[in-house]
C-alpha cells in the first residue's frame, strides 16, 4: 500500500487547484490539464514542512474525512458518541496528513505520467469514480480510482482504491483489532499516539 500512497498523493496534488471546479467541470479534463504544472511545482519543493503544507491546503481540503472515518470503523461507527465520532475523525485526518506527507517527500523526484481515463458519468449525477493509471519507469502501471460524491456542489473524495485496494477499508481491520482491546476511546488514544510518535 505503500507504494501506492506515493502515487495517489501525485494524482491528488495535480488535481487539487481547480477541485471546487469540479462540479461544473468534468473531473477528468481538470486532472488532465493541471498535471504538468504541478508536476514541475513538486521538483522544486521538497522540503517536508512544505510538502505537508501543501497538502493541509490544497488537497486534504477537498475529503469528506467523516465519511472516510465512518467506512473505517464500519458497526463500530454507530456506538460511538458524536464526541467520540469527531475525535475519530480528526485523529484520522491527522494520520492521513502524515501519511501523505511521507509519501510525496520519497516520491517527490520520481518522474511519472499519469493517464487519466474517460469519465464515465450521467448528468445530475452526485457519485462519480475517477479513473486513472499512473506509469512509471521500470514498473508495470497502477490503477488508482477516486470514488467522489458531490455535496452542496463541491465535489469531496471519499474514498481511493489503488489496484483494487481500498485505502479507507484497509484500515478497518485495525480500527476492529484496537476497538477489541479498548473499545472506541482506546482506538482513539492508538490514533492519537501514532500522531504524536509520527510528529
Amino acid at each position: 500500500m505503500k507504494k501506492s500512497l506515493a502515487a495517489i498523493i501525485l494524482v491528488l496534488i495535480t488535481s487539487a487547484a481547480p477541485f471546487t471546479a469540479w462540479a461544473q467541470t468534468a473531473p477528468d479534463v481538470l486532472v488532465r490539464t493541471t498535471v504538468e504544472e504541478v508536476l514541475a511545482i513538486l521538483k522544486q519543493n521538497q522540503d517536508r514542512r512544505t510538502l505537508q503544507d501543501v497538502a493541509e491546503k490544497k488537497v486534504l481540503p477537498h475529503f469528506d474525512f467523516r465519511t472516510m472515518t465512518q467506512t473505517a470503523m464500519g458497526k463500530s461507527w454507530r456506538d460511538a458518541t458524536p464526541e467520540q465520532q469527531k475525535a475519530l475523525e480528526n485523529a484520522f485526518r491527522t494520520l492521513l496528513v502524515r501519511t501523505y506527507t511521507t509519501a510525496l517527500a520519497e516520491s517527490a523526484n520520481v518522474e511519472r505520467k499519469i493517464e487519466v481515463r474517460p469519465l464515465q458519468m450521467k448528468p445530475g449525477d452526485d457519485y462519480t469514480t475517477v479513473r486513472t493509471l499512473v506509469r512509471e519507469p521500470g514498473r508495470q502501471p497502477l490503477s488508482i480510482d477516486y470514488r467522489m460524491t458531490l455535496t452542496d456542489k463541491t465535489w469531496k473524495v471519499t474514498d481511493i482504491v489503488a489496484e483494487n485496494a481500498s485505502l479507507v477499508i484497509n484500515y478497518r481491520g485495525t480500527f476492529a483489532s484496537e476497538i477489541g482491546r479498548g473499545g472506541i476511546d482506546g482506538l482513539i488514544k492508538a490514533l492519537e499516539d501514532k500522531n504524536k510518535q509520527g510528529a
